[in-house]
């Protein structure tokens, strides 16, 4: 179902593109098919049974991906599915074809949809996390989908920072909570719940999580600004789906915390302020989406305190409430956006004469509204006499009941202006021309309108059903057992009902007194004071960041040295690690060590006192290349392979980076700092090295390093190295490679920075150079072919074809920069070792090489190119895009991970095999070989992004830079001579 919900969201975009906006009626197929099981489960559910299916996720951590449906996840599934299904269906009609990025909104939507449907079945707290943030997501992308607007961008990035800050706090709740109860498993929670101070911190982290996402006061002001989104985000995120997930939270966990009072205080309190609040609010708005919107907070804040209250009661009411508010909440947004399409307009100040003109959107109207209203014979009245009656024995509960009563009484004000303001014929106001909505346009809202007075009539006959999340919560002392009817007969609730129908009466018809009373006593506005905290906080941080941010890497460096120096050797000296038993200290294993250790130390002192760039760089290289020894001698000679190979191509980076340099260093920066960089050095490497020793001779536990020969043999390796990257830690390795396609795009973007104009097409056989003009011919500069540089940027100038050489575009270079035994060489080296690389993949999981090594050594060939004949001969070498590379390593590295679960198990499981060749003979095939060729693509990628950006880049603008001093040089010539002449 899950899977079914995101492939339709990948798949929308395409069926927008071919079907135009019927593509909808398509997509609503998933939900509704969604919703038909879900309503298959309902007798299993009413006789008390359960759905479950989980898997393991991290078992060490108590972890694990499982979906649960009991009675109030199927509520909430048919909520979300079936109300998602009829709102696609409006959007086949809402929508014009012409829509901008209507491929893009429907595919959201329904993947919306699907984070929604995960995260009320889910089993596992951090599971529900993800798909928590997954809604979160999904809901900035739709309500901002008027990207060209700056109100929408801001009412989505209202949504996100809000709903978002909630999130974080509730997960460090629900990570307490979880290692407090010792699983994170929501069923195991709240069949046997813990307690103690601890959970009482959790479950307030928790409730600020819940209030965020369904808007309780203080963090409502998101849901107002969200009404920049289309009308059905407004009918399905915040009437149906997204407002619902925190209350679904304060629903699911209650049960396990009845009693606690921080949870139930925190419900009431809030819940009941913010009914109060935001349907006061709702009284003096002249949008009627805002009017819904206030409406929807009142709701919300209703909700929250019915199903927090921890009593069987509560829950009955909250759980028929939560029915009953998305079956005339969604219908009325619907409603509104079918009175916008057909007059223009949202403002009830404007709009008369509609209840004749549009006599069935009338109606369909009137119906969700007496259930938002609470008149009979609606579920919403049957539900609020539950709710009323749930407040009716003293104490505390005779507060909450006023309050509740006050909130209601403003939910009937308001529901009389949204039905005279939308459709009542006003004075000095000419009625509003109308363009008649298609049946297929108003259906949705009349099958929804026709639910809540459906269930209203059903009342006794869904009692079982919603009993069955109802029982799950203990009745209160004092009380006994309730139960949902349309009639309960002459009791105190129903009086408690016609005395809040009677007060919304009063309200309504002194509503221009009301609203000159709530402009007098309108509070600050929430949305200015939030602009106004996050222009603060944008002040505090730039002075901040510009205090410490002063754009120096040695500071930078410097400050987390010292902050290593000082913390950790203050606990290495006060604790005294020096004392106990340890073993002797060896200072080497051969005295061949001895030979790179000098070498490192001596190359690392000399950096501190040559003045030269280009020399410090050949120390630090040579520096490592002394490492990569060290690692030879002592035995890892994949680890030394892999060093020089880095060390080479970060010798050439540097180099290609310096050329943009002075070619000195400062004097007083080498003077002033000198002795402070060495002693600081020193410190940090004492102690790096006196820990590592103390962590090593402390060691009470056998090293995982003697399992290591077994889970290579496992494998189907004999390399214990290669085996490790791709085998044993292979999720390691898919994090170091995502974190190289990171790096290559930022380092791309350093270069690419600014936008170009785009020339024309270059014709087929001509090179485009520079978008400037061309420089003149270098002296000695001969014809070269470029017929096979096709490939090359289009940044460049159009040369026209010119004749061959050894390396095909080594002729562009000047004759001093060239080197015809350089170019012989690499032509014929280039092959070599090319099949070099290959070897290393091939042979990496028996023998030294690897993936990475081999597109090291790949990439190494590429710079011989590029040193040897420039960035043209690069070009017409390397022809695959550096990105495509990228992606398709990420493709396959991932595809191979991804495969183990879909063939196999696992994530990344392995596999192996020998294939009898005949004549070549036996060939050992591993299922991470596949995974090797991944990085083996990426790396090369990577190196030659590099190339690209910091290598033929550069050369452009050094280009460009001569080319421009030339052209200035002539100018100013002819500007003397002209002087002279004159």
């Amino acid at each position: 179902m899950l899977i079914a919900h995101f492939i339709a969201a990948a798949v929308a975009p395409l069926l927008v593109r071919q079907w135009g906006r019927n593509a909808f009626f398509a997509l609503a197929v998933v939900p509704a098919v969604s919703t038909v099981w879900a309503l298959f489960q309902v007798p299993t559910v009413l006789n008390g049974g359960t759905l479950s299916s989980s898997m393991p996720w991290a078992p060490e951590f108590s972890l694990r991906l499982g979906l649960y449906m009991d009675g109030l996840g199927l509520v909430m599934t048919l909520i979300a599915a079936g109300v998602g299904a009829l709102i696609l269906v409006y959007c086949g009609r809402y929508f014009s074809d012409s829509e901008p990025g209507l491929g893009r909104f429907a595919g959201v939507f329904v993947a919306f949809a699907g984070a929604m449907l995960g995260l009320v079945l889910a089993d596992d707290l951090i599971q529900l996390f993800v798909y928590w943030e997954l809604t979160t997501v999904f809901s900035y992308l739709l309500i901002g989908h008027s990207t060209e607007l700056k109100e929408s961008r801001r009412a989505a990035m209202t949504a996100l920072t809000v709903t978002t800050l909630g999130g974080l706090t509730m997960l460090v709740g629900m990570v307490i909570l979880g290692e407090t109860a010792g699983t994170y498993v929501i069923a195991e929670i709240v069949q046997a719940p813990p307690d103690g101070t601890l959970i009482h911190v959790a479950l307030a982290l928790i409730m600020v999580g819940a209030m965020s996402k369904s808007a309780l006061l203080p963090f409502s002001l998101w849901l107002p600004a969200a009404m920049r989104a289309p009308t059905p985000v407004s009918g399905y995120l915040h009437a149906a789906a997204m407002v619902k997930a925190g209350v679904y939270l304060v629903a699911r966990l209650t049960p396990a915390f009845p009693d606690v009072t921080v949870w139930r205080y925190m419900a009431l309190f809030f819940g009941t302020v913010t009914m109060i609040m935001a349907g006061w609010k709702a009284l003096r708005q002249y949008d009627l989406k805002l009017l819904l919107a206030y409406g929807t907070i009142s709701q919300l804040g209703f909700l929250i305190a019915l199903l927090g209250a921890g009593t069987q009661a509560g829950a009955l009411a909250g759980i028929s409430m939560l029915i009953a508010h998305s079956l005339f909440k969604a219908p009325l947004f619907l409603v509104v956006g079918v009175i916008d399409h057909s007059t223009g307009t949202r403002d009830l100040r404007e709009l008369s004469g509609l209840r004749t003109s549009m006599p069935a959107t009338f109606w369909i109207a009137v119906a969700a509204a007496a259930s938002m209203a609470g008149l009979p014979p609606t579920l919403g009245f049957a539900a609020k006499e539950l709710a009323l009656g749930a407040f009716t024995y003293g104490g505390l509960d005779t507060v909450v009941l006023i309050g509740l009563m006050i909130g209601t009484t403003f939910t009937v004000a308001y529901t009389l202006r949204f039905l005279w303001g939308a459709f009542s014929v006003k004075e000095n106001v000419a009625a509003t021309p109308v363009h008649a909505p298609g049946p297929l346009f108003q259906a949705p809202a009349a099958i929804l309108a026709g639910l809540g007075l459906l269930g209203g009539v059903l009342s006794g006959a869904l009692d079982p059903f919603l009993s069955v999340y109802a029982d799950t919560v203990p009745v209160a002392p004092g009380q006994e057992p309730t139960y949902l009817a349309l009639w309960h007969g002459l009791e105190l609730p129903l009086l408690l009902s016609a005395l809040c129908i009677a007060g919304g009466l009063v309200l309504f018809h002194f509503r221009h007194q009301v609203v000159w009373l709530g402009t007098r006593t309108a509070l600050p506005d929430a949305d200015r004071v939030y602009r106004r905290i996050l222009a603060g906080l944008e002040t505090l941080a730039l002075q901040a960041t510009g205090s410490t941010q002063r754009g120096s890497l040695p500071v930078y460096l410097g400050t987390i040295l010292v902050a290593l120096v000082v913390t950790t050797g203050w606990w290495a000296i006060s604790g005294r690690l020096w004392e106990g038993e340890h073993p002797a200290l060896r200072l080497w294993d051969s005295p061949v060590q001895i030979v790179p250790a000098l070498v490192i130390v001596l190359t690392a002192l000399l950096v501190l006192f040559v003045r030269r760039r280009l020399f410090a760089v050949i120390l630090v290289g040579t520096g490592g290349y002394g490492v990569a020894t060290l690692f030879y001698v002592m035995g890892a000679p994949d680890i030394a392979l892999t060093q020089f190979l880095m060390e080479t191509v970060s010798l050439v980076v540097f180099v290609l980076v310096l050329r943009r340099f002075p070619a000195r260093f400062s004097a007083p920066a080498l003077r002033g700092r000198r002795i402070w960089n060495l002693v600081l050095g020193l410190a940090t490497g004492v102690l790096v090295a006196a820990m590592t020793w103390f962590a090593l001779a402390g060691r009470q536990e056998p090293s995982v390093a003697e399992g290591y020969p077994a889970a290579a043999e496992e494998a189907g390796g004999s390399n214990i190295v290669s085996v490790l990257l791709v085998d044993v830690r292979a999720w390691d390795t898919m994090g170091e490679i995502s974190v190289l396609a990171a790096a290559a795009a930022g380092v791309a973007s350093l270069m690419f920075v600014r936008r170009r104009a785009q020339p024309r097409k270059a014709p087929r056989g001509i090179m485009a150079v520079s978008l400037t003009t061309p420089p003149e011919p270098a002296e000695g500069q001969v014809p070269v072919d470029l017929g096979g540089l096709r490939n090359a940027p289009r940044s460049m100038h159009i040369k026209p074809r010119l004749q061959s050489t050894w390396l095909p575009g080594a002729s562009a270079m000047p004759s001093e920069r060239r080197s015809v035994i350089f170019e012989v060489v690499s032509r014929f080296l280039f092959p070599v070792v090319m099949v070099i690389s290959v070897y290393l993949l091939l042979t990496g999981h028996g023998a030294v090489g690897g993936g990475f090594a081999g597109g090291i050594v790949a990439g190494l060939a590429f710079i011989v190119r590029y040193l040897a004949a420039g960035r043209y001969d690069l070009y017409a070498a390397a022809w695959i895009q550096p990105g495509a590379l990228i992606g398709t390593g990420l493709a396959v590295a991932t595809g191979t991970a991804l495969g183990g679960a879909v063939f196999g198990t696992d994530v990344l499981g392995g596999g192996h095999a020998y294939i009898d060749l005949w004549i070549l003979g036996e060939a050992h095939i591993t299922v991470s070989l596949f995974f090797d060729i991944g990085v083996y693509l990426l790396v090369i990628g990577l190196i030659l992004d590099i190339l690209r950006s910091l290598g033929a880049r550069i050369d452009e603008q050094i280009e460009r830079d001569a080319a421009h001093a030339k052209e200035q040089g002539r100018i100013e010539e002819s500007e003397t001579e002209e002087e002279t002449v004159s």
